[in-house]
């Protein structure tokens, strides 16, 4: 007999996603070839798709260092969205300077439709269908964390991971520079959609523009991934150059259920390499998985010397400031890198440190002398 509840439309649109990713053929373990460069079928995998999936990518130590900073961390958070203590009454990690907490209502889009973050999520992403709330619970809650380093040990060394270095220098050459460092905290039945947008702002019109040009993310999944509660990405559109979102949500007689996109399929422990030009978002998390994305990433040293940027507040209302990113800030961004990566000796003695080229100059660490502050410049909106 046939099934008395037949998928919805959306449900439809998961299950034929997912049958889509398995298509791919870009996942597997972490390889590299005998120049020591990513594996050609890895790379022409990332090429073609614009992301790639190293399956057990962080060993179970470093998952488990991972999840009780997080913990922490959270503990450690604000009561309620502005609060300036916690839970206990406590002063909230961070002192109000980082990591930076934003919020959310209740499977909601906060930026989709804005003009937030330069306004590169032009189409607010479809409601989900909610499921019952078994206590009453808060409106909002915490959906994404900005600037993690000082408060979480653990995600400094996983971003001095050797073997995510190795895959950094292939892509962007030796002397790539990092960005920012964020969490996705999607909480089962509650969390927040992030709609459809792509992440690169300044290149587009740059007359030396290639795919590769606004850089890459690594996103760690704390998590296993599914349709529901994952980031999805239109494979290919890193080659597409800046895509109309609303003319193409148009062109679906306004669905955001975009059909040649497919959901990011991981297990915990899994890490993605995605080029920030795929265009990428996710459906608000109704399902009963939670997801935990940590992510950071690299540009090309060339990509971000001597540019402007606006870098807009994150809540409305608040003015815009600009910034350029001259030859010395970005030599002092670089220098997380060698931060990061004395942080992992310390903790991995044992382990084959990554060479940062940019530092090698700079000799003994200085992991427990030098304070994350320093370089807190960021990338995030080139």
């Amino acid at each position: 007999m046939g099934s008395s509840n037949p998928q919805t439309p959306l449900e439809a649109y998961f299950t034929a996603g997912e049958q889509r990713a398995h298509a791919l053929r870009n996942r597997g373990p972490l390889q590299f070839g005998a120049d020591g460069k990513l594996d050609a079928s890895i790379r022409a995998a990332y090429d073609r798709t614009g992301f790639y999936i190293f399956e057990d990518a962080i060993d179970a130590t470093e998952l488990a260092d991972f999840d009780r900073d997080l913990e922490s961390l959270l503990d450690r958070a604000p009561a309620d969205e502005g609060s300036p203590v916690d839970k206990a009454g406590r002063p909230v990690a961070g002192l109000g300077r980082e990591p930076v907490f934003l919020w959310a209502e209740r499977l909601s889009d906060p930026w989709g439709g804005t003009k937030l973050l330069n306004g590169r999520h032009p189409v607010r992403m479809e409601d989900v269908p909610a499921p019952p709330v078994a206590h009453q619970a808060s409106a909002k809650s915490i959906f994404l964390m900005i600037g993690l380093f000082g408060q979480m040990p653990s995600a400094l060394r996983l971003s001095a991971h050797p073997g995510m270095m190795r895959v950094a220098e292939s892509l962007n050459g030796p002397d790539f520079v990092p960005y920012n460092d964020t969490i996705f905290l999607k909480e089962p039945g509650r969390g927040a959609a992030v709609a459809w947008h792509q992440d690169g702002t300044t290149h587009w019109s740059n007359p030396n523009w290639t795919p590769d040009i606004h850089g890459f993310n690594f996103m760690a999944q704390m998590c296993r991934t599914t349709p529901a509660n994952g980031l999805w990405v239109v494979p290919g559109s890193h080659r597409a150059g800046h895509i109309d979102i609303p003319a193409l949500v148009e062109q679906q007689g306004g669905s955001t259920r975009l059909p040649d996109a497919v959901p990011m399929l991981c297990n915990r422990g899994d890490i993605v390499v995605c080029n920030r030009q795929c265009l990428h978002g996710s459906f608000a998390n109704a399902s009963p998985d939670r997801r935990v994305t940590f992510v950071w990433g690299f540009f090309r040293h060339d990509a971000v010397l001597d540019v402007e940027v606006d870098l807009p507040a994150t809540s409305e209302g608040a003015p815009p400031s600009r910034r350029r990113y001259t030859a010395d800030l970005i030599q002092e961004r670089a220098r997380l890198i060698q931060h990061a990566i004395d942080a992992r000796k310390v903790h991995r003695p044992e382990e084959e440190a990554y060479q940062y080229a940019p530092t090698a100059h700079l000799g003994a660490s200085r992991a427990a002398t030098e304070p994350l502050a320093r370089y807190a410049e960021g990338f995030i909106f080139i």
